[in-house]
């Protein structure tokens, strides 16, 4: 089972993605080793560095000779850390990350996902022994709940059989609590959602690629069946700050 996702820059759909094991090590630059991620810039190192899958985390390689790489958390508030030339295996512990790369007077960048962070309740009730990890892992302060949330709005309100928000419509109702969202960043955290919830894709099931509203679809079934997004969850869409309105 894969457990770190890599999309590169400028990717045009989910068969994109490259997703890693843990263990599995991914390099990254101008010219990496047959199967790496490959950056198309004279500004970036034939071999600028290494991913290493680690469970719900990562590990990051900087193999370039002066270039100090910067791991951002888009959620985070600023929230970064750096890796000096010649740093190996340094952990990565944010969910979302973007890696920028200085090179040659730009900034480049690819996202890399961490979707089996899971979350445990505090509460142990007196009972030993390990507790039971959840079957569905979702963290209620980032923008993918906010959007999970507004995608199951209409049904959660009383209508079992409302029809599901459009992209726009989504961007539209978001806008309050996230005042930079945009179509794009609606559709990456559809299929962000998608990887965390542990939809089957496409090439395990061997179907033609699905169209967004079925994916959307699939997401509005599973979070309710599952009561995944509750009643009370609206509450995200109209909160005056919060972490998805960063």
């Amino acid at each position: 089972m894969h457990s770190i996702i890599v999309v590169p820059p400028a990717r045009t759909g989910p068969h994109d993605q490259i997703k890693i094991s843990t263990g599995d090590r991914l390099a990254f630059g101008r010219a990496p080793a047959e199967g790496g991620l490959a950056i198309a810039h004279e500004g970036v190192p034939r071999v600028a560095g290494e991913i290493t899958a680690h469970l719900a985390f990562w590990l990051l390689s900087n193999l370039s000779e002066d270039q100090t790489y910067v791991v951002e958390n888009p959620e985070g508030a600023g929230e970064h850390i750096k890796v000096v030339p010649g740093r190996v295996d340094a952990p990565v512990p944010f969910e979302f990350s973007r890696v920028v790369l200085p090179a040659a007077g730009d900034l480049l960048a690819f996202d890399v996902w961490a979707p089996r962070h899971a979350f445990r309740s505090v509460t142990r009730s007196g009972l030993p022994g390990d507790m039971t990890a959840p079957a569905f892992a979702l963290d209620r302060t980032k923008r993918y709940f906010a959007v999970l949330t507004a995608l199951c709005e209409p049904r959660l309100r009383g209508d079992p059989h409302a029809p599901l928000p459009a992209v726009e419509q989504l961007v539209e109702r978001l806008r309050p609590v996230w005042p930079k969202v945009t179509r794009s960043a609606v559709y990456w955290n559809i299929d962000y959602l998608a990887v965390k919830l542990r939809l089957r894709t496409d090439a395990e099931t061997g179907e033609p690629v699905r169209r967004a509203n079925e994916k959307k679809d699939s997401l509005v079934s599973l979070a309710l069946r599952f009561d995944l997004v509750h009643e009370g969850d609206l509450r995200v869409l109209s909160a005056t700050r919060c972490e998805v309105a960063g």
